[in-house]
């Protein structure tokens, strides 16, 4: 059993050469039947045409591809199949073999998952896949693969902007006062405290309404949220500030894996790695996109601000003293790790 999981494992990081004698050394369930068709359910709860979306059909066009059709994968987009807060269990039965839940998801049963969520952690997007792709996104899959999954790859969301109906928020008192809205996170919470904003914990389906009516004043969002969500109708200003992140980490269900044999866990793990440049590269794009969507759309009303580089350090320096509040959370050791990756 040990070496079924190793053999999986390495797999997983892309470990396995595709000769020598470590491929001679294949488990009875590895080897598999060579006739057979997997299938596999891939849930998700974006739509198709989002960087995701697409990146998920793109996966499944290519892993047919390259396994010469032993291997067919069925995307469930919009949450047709289950939502996020339901998919873990179903991976866990293998009712579902694929799905790609956004940090928070994560967090529940492993808390160093939090690390995503630390205020102006990643310098930019280079620094940020420098992570996900080094020591510490190994550190983090690792953690994930002790919770019975096999955590694949890291896509993109985005970096988060403010946005609000008061003062626009582009030093950090600015957000004094303001109730703003975050998603369920103690390391959200202490960012809001630290500029003396009032957190207010939502589901995200309630955000516009609760903008429109006054419950909440601001935001934090993905230009792709703000925009597909229509957000600028109901804010008069959105702050270019990139200072937090929002991901997903592909991960399967673990029965599955198991029973894929070992030369089709080396392609599975090869589609779903150009499906990560891929998704990463339609990420960017869209990004670009549509912040010159917001710029030259006038009937938004919607005044767009960006920081400058003293202003972003203002920012860093507010936020960097409230990181040893979460040393005990995720770990001080994986933070510095963060910081120090080059």
């Amino acid at each position: 059993m040990k070496k079924i999981l190793l053999v999986s494992v390495l797999a997983v990081f892309g470990l396995i050469g595709c000769g020598g004698d470590n491929n001679k050394e294949v488990s009875a369930a590895a080897k598999g039947d060579s006739n057979k068709v997997y299938e596999v359910k891939f849930a998700h709860v974006v739509s198709a045409n989002t960087p995701k979306g697409r990146a998920a059909d793109f996966f499944a066009k290519r892993v047919e591809e390259l396994t010469e059709g032993k291997i067919k994968v069925h995307v469930f987009p919009s949450a047709q199949l289950v939502d996020d807060d339901k998919v873990f269990q179903e991976l866990k039965r293998n009712n579902v073999q694929l799905a790609a839940p956004s940090f928070s998801k994560f967090t529940p049963f492993a808390k160093e998952f939090n690390l995503w969520d630390v205020p102006f952690i990643f310098r930019d997007t280079e620094h940020l896949h420098k992570v996900m792709d080094g020591e510490v996104g190994k550190i983090l899959k690792d953690v994930i693969s002790s919770k019975g999954y096999i955590a694949l790859d890291y896509w993109d969301a985005g970096f988060k902007q403010f946005s609000t109906n008061k003062k626009p928020i582009i030093e950090p008192s600015d957000a004094e006062g303001q109730k703003m809205r975050i998603m369920s996170s103690k390391v959200l919470e202490e960012q809001t405290k630290a500029v003396k904003a009032i957190p207010q914990v939502l589901p995200f389906g309630e955000v516009y309404s609760a903008l429109q009516t006054g419950v909440v004043d601001a935001a934090e969002n993905p230009l792709s949220n703000l925009y597909n969500s229509k957000f600028y109708e109901v804010q008069s200003s959105i702050t270019i500030s990139n200072h937090g992140y929002l991901g997903y980490l592909v991960v399967a269900s673990e029965k599955f894996w198991k029973e894929l044999p070992q030369d089709l866990q080396e392609k599975f793990s090869t589609a779903m790695r150009e499906a990560t440049i891929f998704e990463r590269e339609e990420s960017a794009k869209e990004e670009k996109m549509l912040l010159d969507k917001l710029k030259a759309d006038d009937k938004t009303n919607t005044t767009i601000y960006e920081l400058d580089e003293a202003q972003k350090q203002r920012w860093q320096d507010v936020m960097i003293a409230i990181y040893p509040k979460f040393y005990d959370l995720i770990g001080k050791d994986l933070i510095e790790k963060t910081l120090n990756t080059k």
